[in-house]
């Protein structure tokens, strides 16, 4: 049974824009609540660090914006309520769990591969943001060729090929808001403690060597954690490596 769209989230869907998160920052000004922003067609998508997304016809471009009061770094936390409520989306529309899994810092895999990113964008000052935007690619009907990632990333795959399950980016957020509404008003309420705890569960890698790359370091070890600041968390035979922000490859 569908769930109802939450109660103070406005919604609008976009025959075309350039991109989601540069319609949030348009907007938010003028909100008086949260905000959906769903495209059909983006002509300038992109990922995170500036990178090209690709965004065929069909699959999912939306974005959350807000305008938080909290301070940025707690703010920045949201991107695991994103991944958690991403998690829940797909589990609603698949009707099982197995294959899912939740990547630091921000992207969703099934059976291996990256089937959704978060791309996470703000603006402000003096300690104070004015609008927080929470931009999700969902790779729903198809994803980019295995060349159009960097060397060493998780294969691009879409829900379509790996699951089986056809359903229109409109669908999908009516799954995705009310999964997310659910978890911000723990997060809201908790803090992060219970988000964390739930994100870990559904950790992949948690326990393997991995690899990760800040642009200026690269480290490779255990993946012990994640802390309660959302800092990734590396053990090697030296040292134990806390970092706030990097590329992370298996």
């Amino acid at each position: 049974m569908k769930e109802p769209w939450p109660e103070g989230y406005g919604r609008r869907v976009l025959d075309e824009v350039d991109s989601t998160n540069a319609e949030a920052a348009r907007i938010a000004a003028r909100l008086q609540g949260p905000e959906w922003i769903l495209a059909r067609h983006q002509t300038a998508a992109r990922g995170r660090r500036g990178r090209a997304w690709a965004n065929p016809a069909g699959n999912f471009a939306a974005t959350l914006v807000m305008r938080p009061t909290e301070s940025p770094d707690q703010v920045a936390l949201r991107s695991f309520v994103a991944s958690l409520a991403l998690y829940d989306a797909f589990v609603a529309a698949t009707g099982r769990p197995l294959g899912f899994a939740l990547k630091w810092p921000n992207d969703v895999l099934l059976n291996g591969g990256k089937v959704a990113g978060i791309l996470l964008e703000s603006a402000g000052g003096g300690g104070a943001l004015s609008h927080f935007a929470i931009g999700i690619g969902v790779n729903l009907r198809a994803a980019p060729e295995a060349d159009a990632v960097e060397p060493g990333a998780v294969r691009p795959v879409s829900l379509m090929s790996e699951a089986g399950v056809e359903i229109d980016p409109e669908e999908f957020l009516d799954l995705l808001a009310p999964a997310y509404a659910k978890l911000e008003a723990q997060f809201v309420t908790y803090g992060f403690a219970p988000i964390r705890a739930a994100w870990m569960e559904r950790a992949a890698r948690l326990g393997e060597v991995i690899t990760a790359r800040t642009g200026r370091e690269t480290f490779t070890g255990t993946f012990e954690t994640v802390d309660a600041g959302g800092n990734l968390v590396l053990t090697d035979a030296k040292s134990r490596h806390v970092i706030p922000a990097a590329d992370v490859f298996f």
